[in-house]
């Protein structure tokens, strides 16, 4: 009992980065335009493919895919941009239902190129398991997935915190009138949190592709997942993001484990909750500020 505890504690805690990885970049987005992108799972979701057209049609290592899918993926991004850019009434509902519809374009563009089938990597190493401490076992993909998952956020963290950009991030994000005053560019500083999120984005889709599997209406399911880990932590806060995917990802593994797959969206939710009607401003209260 306590090794299979054990495991399920482990398991939750490789699947949280995969979470983290796809909630910063909404957090981040959130944090400098004030407005949520429905279509973040998505675009998620398109550079998984690509990882699955470079694999299967040119039998190369999804690795190498990575600039293509990075190109592709911030080439969406920048169209979403500048759709919700011109944006000029009730920006918050309209950006949502902009970004909304967005979302169910890029799925049926997927379903249309590839299918509704599900799809994961051939590769042997990313499926190959890997034995910790003799009594805990992932696969390789799963590890490599949180290592690089943790290490891009401790950039994105040191980002905010110790650049001209990354501070400037967070003045637009904390009062983007006096940020302005202050010689900030609203317009360069939310296209290059974009470019950071589709970076993000990138990374998250081949880490589910490679650790995972993949199909179209799974984008939807990753943006409902990185709001309520958003949300959670506490609108804008990046540290909070990666306790918040953390405590998801274990909440449906110990459920899986001891219950049902079938409740394991719905204790997530419960947790969700929970955690609403205790402190509705979420785990890092507040969070106005990113990267508290």
């Amino acid at each position: 009992m306590f090794e299979l505890t054990l495991q399920a504690l482990f398991s939750g805690l490789l699947a949280g980065g995969y979470y983290a990885t796809v909630a910063v970049g909404l957090a981040l987005v959130f944090g400098t335009m004030r407005v949520i992108n429905l279509a973040h799972g998505e675009l998620v979701l398109l550079a998984a493919y690509v990882a699955y057209a470079a694999e299967t049609n040119y039998g190369v290592n999804p690795v190498m895919a990575i600039p293509v899918a990075l190109v592709i993926v911030g080439s969406a991004s920048a169209i979403v941009y500048a759709l919700l850019s011109r944006i000029r009434q009730d920006r918050e509902i309209n950006s949502l239902i902009l970004t909304f519809g967005l979302g169910i374009i890029l799925t049926n563009a997927i379903l249309s190129i590839w299918k509704a089938d599900i799809h994961s990597t051939s590769d042997p190493w990313f499926q190959d398991s890997l034995v910790v401490a003799d009594t805990l076992f992932a696969m390789n993909a799963e590890v490599a997935s949180f290592v690089g998952g943790l290490v891009l956020m401790a950039g994105v963290w040191w980002w905010l915190n110790h650049s001209w950009q990354g501070r400037a991030v967070r003045a637009l994000s904390s009062n983007r009138a006096a940020a302005t005053l202050m010689g900030v560019n609203p317009r360069k500083i939310e296209i290059l949190s974009f470019l950071i999120a589709a970076l993000l984005a990138t990374f998250a889709g081949f880490a589910i592709y490679t650790g995972k599997t993949v199909f179209p209406a799974l984008g939807h399911v990753l943006t409902v997942k990185a709001f309520i880990i958003t949300v959670l932590a506490g609108m804008g806060s990046i540290p909070g993001v990666l306790i918040g995917a953390v405590m998801i990802g274990v909440i449906e593994s110990l459920t899986v484990t001891y219950l049902s797959a079938s409740l394991q969206e719905l204790a997530g939710m419960i947790l969700f909750l929970v955690v609403l009607f205790v402190s509705p401003s979420g785990l890092f209260g507040g969070g106005r500020a990113l990267a508290r």
